[in-house]
């Protein structure tokens, strides 16, 4: 039976947790309760999310339309993260006209370079077209471009061309849709490390996922690193890049997909919670987790069971146990047997 037009169910005898606790999604909460101040907001069972309808709001054409208006984004030096490694084996481009040419015919750029000493006149037309592109420009000394592009003549604007090209979040809709499948996502909120986001490509591959989410900012791009860490799994999984991910969650919300969130404070473990139907997860850094917005963004938070010292996992081994209970309830599902949920 198709369920996509229908309420979530929940599993007998357990609650749907989100970030304030637990609640039962087939009861109603008291019309005067207020959820808990920075949990996410509960979801109503009167008005369930469709998945699959052919709409978009003014909302989010507006917020696409804000996105797009985006200055590029400028980092000053100091926070820029150490590249070298992400560096070795990469395609970088040197000089005014051949990245100027690359952004005007739409060339996949993660980032470009611009000299602090660079002339205003010269890196105007780049700085316009890269806003226009939604490409991430930072300014930097004279010695950072030289190590990114020795021997070449750089005339102060280097460009780092990403191994493949990016998606659209409606191309990932759009693929579940081809498949006749409810849309399985991975959302990265701050993942910097790229050995973690190709492992996690790698498993999103294995794991039938439809596609994988990251900000332009503060997040590891499609390098030659990521693509070797993800044994090839870059060329299979698209990977959209988005300026706001919170507005790109709410963009989700519209199109009925659910929205989990791995966080330690989580009140119920992943074996509670319910995994199937279109879900997006949320993968948080190692050293911060998901960031409070995206948090109260989440209709609900998991979390991994901990028995040892360590109370946390790297990223991309929890996306991985995530990804493949998520898949173990889908089967489970389809073969009949309710929505799986395993024992705690």
């Amino acid at each position: 039976m198709n369920n996509r037009h229908r309420p979530r169910p929940s599993s007998s005898g357990t609650r749907r947790p989100n970030a304030g606790g637990g609640r039962d999604d087939g009861r109603r909460q008291d019309a005067g309760a207020k959820p808990p101040r920075g949990s996410a907001e509960p979801r109503r069972t009167d008005q369930p999310r469709q998945w699959g309808a052919d709409r978009q709001s003014e909302s989010s054409r507006r917020s696409d339309a804000a996105a797009r208006r985006l200055e590029p984004t400028v980092q000053p030096p100091h926070l820029e993260r150490n590249e070298d490694e992400a560096a070795a084996g990469e395609q970088y481009l040197a000089g005014k006209h051949p990245v100027l040419e690359a952004l005007r015919a739409g060339r996949a750029l993660n980032k470009i370079w611009l000299s602090n000493q660079a002339q205003r006149s010269l890196v105007q037309p780049i700085l316009e077209e890269a806003k226009d592109r939604g490409v991430v420009v930072q300014f930097a000394d004279k010695k950072k471009l030289d190590q990114l592009a020795p021997d070449m003549q750089h005339q102060g604007v280097v460009a780092q061309a990403a191994a493949v090209s990016y998606a659209e979040v409606d191309d990932l809709l759009a693929r579940a849709r081809e498949l006749g499948e409810a849309p399985l996502l991975v959302l990265l909120d701050e993942v910097e490390d790229p050995h973690n986001l190709g492992s996690i490509l790698r498993t999103a591959d294995c794991t039938g996922v439809h596609g994988v989410i990251v900000p332009k900012r503060r997040s590891a791009s499609l390098t030659a690193v990521v693509a070797k860490t993800s044994a090839g799994a870059v060329e299979y999984v698209p990977v959209a890049r988005v300026a706001n991910l919170a507005q790109t969650i709410d963009k989700l919300k519209e199109e009925g997909v659910w929205i989990a969130g791995a966080d330690v404070s989580a009140a119920d473990d992943v074996y509670k919670a319910n995994l199937t139907g279109p879900l997006a997860i949320i993968i948080g850094s190692e050293g911060k987790g998901i960031s409070r917005l995206v948090k109260e963004k989440c209709d609900f938070l998991i979390k991994l069971p901990m028995a040892g010292k360590i109370n946390s996992l790297n990223a991309s081994v929890a996306a991985g146990v995530i990804l493949y209970e998520s898949v173990r309830q889908r089967r489970s599902a389809r073969s009949g047997q309710g929505e799986g949920h395993a024992s705690p």
